[in-house]
């Protein structure tokens, strides 16, 4: 009874620092653009598959502390331009993280800011420090359409965008996150304007999903992976496979590609030498995919 309730109060206390530590976040980045932590209905979380927790192993993630957080994250650079559409890079945690400790963590905002990109960053609440890849409410059908769509309202209540009409999607994902975004492609509803996926050692599974975006839409598809990620292995069994079906790509030592090789290609294949979880930030890899995306740059 004892070490129940002390597990209970250092959750409370864990929820309270975090939640100060949000309230903080739009001040830090305020020299970079504005930074927006507000709720949706189509967040991932709550979601009914995850309405008695979730076992992984030995470890049991309840659905109290791991799958109510309904936040989600919205950047809007310095300099962006509301035009006739809006283009979104939308970016999913991996496992045993959040929306917000994944910003300073990876320097996503930072990134994003120095890549000029005339796109607004969306950052959805995955599942809470849990051991979890499931997207929740964006890997049901039409999902996906629904939460961007609620993310339009939401920028064009705040006076940021005044269309309502969609442009070019980005969808990236570190480690856990290609779940979601398989999903995404094969039913969220938006495959038209989704332009470009970009797995950060992360093509773990599903990816027949993705092989079927790409070979109908003809987007930018990369996919970097390291020795240790627990990626390799279908990375190569990808390559073969295309390479077997005579269907061109780029592969190269991450450090290697050039920006012409990054933007020129329609599949790519980047080996990293690092550590897993440094692979979005160490190399600054989100902001050479961003620099050399189709996303328009801001103008001076």
């Amino acid at each position: 009874m004892l070490a129940r309730l002390m597990k209970r109060v250092l959750f409370v206390l864990l929820i309270g620092c975090a939640g100060l530590f949000a309230q903080e976040l739009p001040e830090k980045y305020a020299p970079f653009g504005q930074l927006i932590i507000t709720s949706f209905d189509t967040a991932p979380f709550p979601h009914p598959l995850r309405a008695q927790g979730h076992q992984y192993e030995t470890n049991f993630f309840s659905a109290a502390a791991h799958y109510q957080d309904s936040d989600v994250v919205l950047f809007i650079p310095k300099g962006f331009h509301a035009g006739r559409k809006t283009d979104f890079v939308v970016h999913f945690h991996g496992w045993g993280n959040t929306a917000t400790n994944a910003l300073p963590r990876y320097h996503l905002i930072e990134q994003f800011s120095a890549s000029r990109r005339n796109a607004i960053l969306i950052v959805p609440q995955g599942p809470v420090n849990a051991s979890d890849s499931f997207g929740g409410k964006l890997e049901d059908e039409g999902g996906f359409q629904r939460f961007i769509a609620e993310a339009m309202r939401t920028l064009q209540q705040r006076k940021i965008i005044t269309s309502d009409k969609i442009g070019q999607i980005v969808l990236s994902g570190h480690s856990g996150g290609y779940k979601v975004i398989s999903s995404i492609v094969a039913w969220g509803g938006l495959s038209d304007h989704v332009r470009e996926v970009w797995l950060f050692d992360a093509l773990y599974g599903n990816t027949e999903r993705f092989v079927v975006w790409f070979d109908h839409h003809k987007s930018r598809f990369i996919d970097i992976y390291t020795d240790h990620g627990g990626t390799t292995d279908e990375t190569e069994n990808l390559m073969e496979a295309l390479k077997g079906n005579q269907v061109p790509f780029f592969t190269s030592e991450e450090t290697n590609a050039t920006t012409q090789e990054l933007r020129g290609n329609h599949l790519v294949f980047l080996h990293s030498a690092l550590p897993h979880d440094e692979v979005p930030r160490s190399n600054r890899a989100f902001q050479r995919f961003l620099e050399t995306s189709a996303l328009d740059a801001i103008r001076h």
